[in-house]
C-alpha cells in the first residue's frame, strides 16, 4: 500500500513537471500548439525506470502523430528537466503515448445530445 501511493505521489509530480516543461519551451512549433496539447497522465513502471507519458491533442489524426513525433524528438529535454526538478537516484526514460481518453469523452457528449434530439423529436410526432 505505501509503495504504491509513493508511486502514485511520483506520477503526479512528474504530470506537473511535464506540463511545466511544456509551458518553458521556447520553441515556435510549440508556441503555435501549446493550448491544444495535455499532458492527461503519467504511468511510472515500478522500478521507476520507464515513465510513460500520455498525451492528449485536439486535432485530426494528422495532427496528433505530428505532436508526438515532435515530443520524441525532444525526449531529451523532457527527462532533463524532470531529472533537474526531481530528486531521484536515476530519471526514468520517458516514453510518449497518446491518449485518446478527453476525444472520447467529447464523441460521447455528442452522442448523447443526438439520442436526446432524437427522442424529443420522436416525442413531437
Amino acid at each position: 500500500m505505501k509503495q504504491e501511493y509513493k508511486l502514485k505521489m511520483l506520477e503526479s509530480e512528474i504530470r506537473k513537471v511535464m506540463s511545466e516543461a511544456l509551458m518553458a519551451m521556447k520553441d515556435a512549433y510549440i508556441e503555435s500548439t501549446k493550448s491544444l496539447i495535455t499532458i492527461s497522465r503519467v504511468e511510472v513502471s515500478k522500478d521507476k525506470r520507464y515513465a510513460d507519458i500520455f498525451v492528449s491533442v485536439l486535432g485530426n489524426d494528422e495532427k496528433r502523430k505530428e505532436v508526438l513525433d515532435y515530443f520524441e524528438e525532444k525526449k531529451g529535454y523532457f527527462r532533463s528537466y524532470v531529472a533537474k526538478n526531481i530528486r531521484m537516484y536515476i530519471a526514468p526514460e520517458i516514453r510518449f503515448k497518446e491518449d485518446r481518453g478527453i476525444e472520447a469523452t467529447v464523441r460521447i457528449g455528442q452522442l448523447l445530445d443526438s439520442i436526446k434530439e432524437n427522442q424529443k423529436s420522436s416525442d413531437n410526432k
